[in-house]
């Protein structure tokens, strides 16, 4: 490495290492970090930890970007529709942080490939970003097995007001339509309300009223897409909503990893 591309690696987390410190600094660049689902959420989540110098991503998701993604998610963009959202996701964070150890998975994510998901790699932080229900019961139920800490994103659908964004266990999330049906089915698999310890970032505001009138019928697959399972009905979204939605995930699992108390 050349004096110059030293002091651009140096500037590149200066701010950063200001905050945390020369160890704090050490323990982002040490973290692995597991990210499944790179949409609306999922993407903005990445985007913070690569410019905090997390140096261990394994990025997953099978979908390919659509035109209608461009609202809201980080990665669709005009000159990457039809691209996988995983392999554009590692070029984007290479392009900030080029020395980070980033990995793109196309998984599809269900009993059946949860293992791949964690092969070679022990996350020091996990991050849910799935929007389809039981894909997400699932891996939560998996990284609750394996004693793995994480961080799961509820519905960010239909929510207008960004002071009402929370961090809560999902055992006291309330007057979230998609909470109450993860803790229902996670009833279904023996887990009582009080072993329900899942972090999760979730919204306060009541959408009730409203969800049943902006409620759209699914949408056609476009060519490449991917589909399993019940097909979903379309809520519409605001891309600041979901955006911090991602980058209060991203804070947190950086807080995590650079204090003191965190798994070294």
């Amino acid at each position: 490495m050349d004096e110059k591309t030293s002091e651009k690696g140096e500037a590149r987390f200066s701010r950063i290492r200001q905050l945390v410190g020369a160890e704090g600094m050490a323990k982002l660049h040490r973290a692995k970090v597991l990210v499944v689902g790179l949409g609306a959420v999922g993407s903005y989540a990445v985007e913070g930890l690569a410019r905090a110098g997390v140096g261990h991503l394994r990025l997953v998701d099978f979908d390919v970007i659509q035109p209608s993604n461009i609202n809201r998610q980080l990665y669709a963009l005009e000159s990457t529709l039809g691209k996988r959202k995983c392999d554009v996701a590692r070029s984007r964070v290479l392009d900030i942080y080029p020395d980070c150890q980033v990995e793109s998975l196309p998984i599809f994510v269900h009993n059946d490939t949860m293992e791949s998901l964690f092969a070679d790699f022990e996350p020091d932080m996990t991050i849910d970003a799935i929007d389809a229900l039981e894909p997400k019961v699932a891996l939560m139920c998996a990284l609750q097995q394996r004693h793995l800490e994480a961080i799961s994103s509820l519905g960010a659908a239909l929510r207008t007001d960004p002071t009402q964004v929370r961090i809560s266990l999902l055992r006291d999330v309330h007057g979230c339509p998609l909470g109450r049906m993860i803790k229902k089915r996670m009833r279904r698999r023996g887990i009582s309300r009080d072993a329900m310890r899942f972090v999760c970032v979730h919204s306060t505001e009541d959408v009730s009223a409203i969800r049943t009138q902006f409620l759209r019928p699914p949408e056609p697959l476009q060519p490449g897409e991917f589909h399993r399972g019940r097909q979903r009905h379309v809520l519409g979204s605001f891309p600041t909503l979901t955006g911090i939605f991602g980058l209060t995930i991203a804070n947190y699992v950086i807080q995590k990893l650079w204090q003191p108390s965190c798994k070294e």
